[in-house]
């Protein structure tokens, strides 16, 4: 038995919380990896990091430079806001440990290049946890469309739609920040989508507002179009201020039209669907499939299992690298009124 790995955990707060709670408890009783300290800027939260991953006061710290200098570690995890994220990677660097981080790679197309390239220079291994992609009604749809029973994949349809038009009803900051829907929602599609065609995109045209009653800075609604290098489209609709939540986080609505079967996911339950030109299709249930862990409590597992010898996991810095292409491709689409072509995009920068 291979000694654990020694992470640091960066922001407790929020969704830190989360991974205090059931991602890096889960590794220790794995016996993948062990906290070793808890970095959040508000001393306040500090005390659930205590209390969850068992750790004493001189292992809790409001600076990261602090805890990196004071504690060795592997590995750190980092859930603070993207504007933050190359601060972290950089501190990661300096201390020689390998990094596990909330979406986006960063805030914007120019500092993911940076940080893509700081880490390849330096020889460390990244991944970024693009959680939903790797849940299971979309692993479960995507093992159908790529298990060759239902012939080759034409295009997909996407629907994310959310009532949170009213402040603060999606976390504040959400509501303040320009292109909220596409850089805290839309990231996690992107990665689906790519997975779902098994292709990185070729080009993407966006059309993105928010309506009067969205009481958002930035645009909340979203439609757009996706065009993948294997030659696969995408239309996805997206929307964070309706009058109604039909397909919301972990619920959402994607058809996959295949060759001889409609491929139906409609929260949480999939189906097949086939008919003749004019009578009711008819519908069979299929079973997601089953392991013990989805999501974020997975992609950690897979992360220390490759620092351990193990493979690449698909979520790392390497691919998720297209990810944030077509993001902020998009985000160039809807400001511009343009198709974009991703690829161009990606070797602009």
């Amino acid at each position: 038995m291979k000694k654990p790995l020694e992470c640091i955990q960066i922001g407790v707060g929020g969704w830190g919380e989360h991974w205090c709670t059931e991602v890096l408890p889960r590794l220790g009783a794995l016996g993948l990896a062990k906290t070793v300290a808890a970095v959040d800027i508000n001393p306040d939260v500090l005390p659930r990091a205590k209390d969850t991953l068992g750790l004493s006061d001189n292992q809790l710290h409001t600076s990261a430079e602090e805890a990196l200098s004071k504690h060795k570690a592997d590995f750190i995890t980092i859930v603070v806001p993207p504007s933050q994220h190359e601060r972290m990677v950089d501190l990661a660097l300096e201390h020689g440990c390998h990094i596990l981080s909330e979406k986006p790679i960063a805030e914007s197309m120019e500092a993911c290049c940076r940080i893509h390239r700081k880490v390849l220079n330096a020889g460390l291994k990244m991944a970024v946890t693009m959680s939903h992609r790797f849940d299971q009604d979309k692993q479960s749809l995507e093992a159908a469309i790529k298990s060759g029973d239902y012939g080759r994949l034409n295009y997909l349809v996407h629907r994310f739609t959310h009532n949170c038009r009213e402040y603060g009803s999606w976390g504040k900051f959400r509501h303040e920040i320009p292109d909220a829907l596409l850089v805290e929602g839309t990231v996690h599609h992107f990665d689906i989508h790519r997975a779902l065609s098994g292709s990185n995109a070729m080009s993407v045209y966006a059309v993105t507002w928010n309506p009067p009653w969205g009481e958002f800075r930035g645009d909340s609604t979203a439609l757009i179009t996706i065009g993948m290098e294997n030659g696969t489209r995408c239309l996805y609709e997206g929307a964070k201020a309706n009058a109604s939540t039909l397909n919301g986080w972990e619920n959402d609505y994607i058809r996959a039209e295949c060759e001889h079967g409609t491929l139906e996911l409609d929260r949480r339950m999939l189906r097949v669907l086939r008919g003749g030109p004019w009578e009711e299709p008819v519908s069979h249930a299929l079973p997601l499939l089953e392991r013990p862990s989805w999501m974020n409590p997975w992609l950690a597992e897979m992360f220390c299992e490759w620092l351990l010898g193990g493979p690449e996991p698909p979520n790392s810095l390497e691919d998720n690298i297209q990810c944030c292409a077509l993001l902020f491709a998009a985000i160039r689409s809807a400001h511009t009124g343009e198709v974009v072509n991703v690829q161009r995009f990606l070797a602009e920068h």
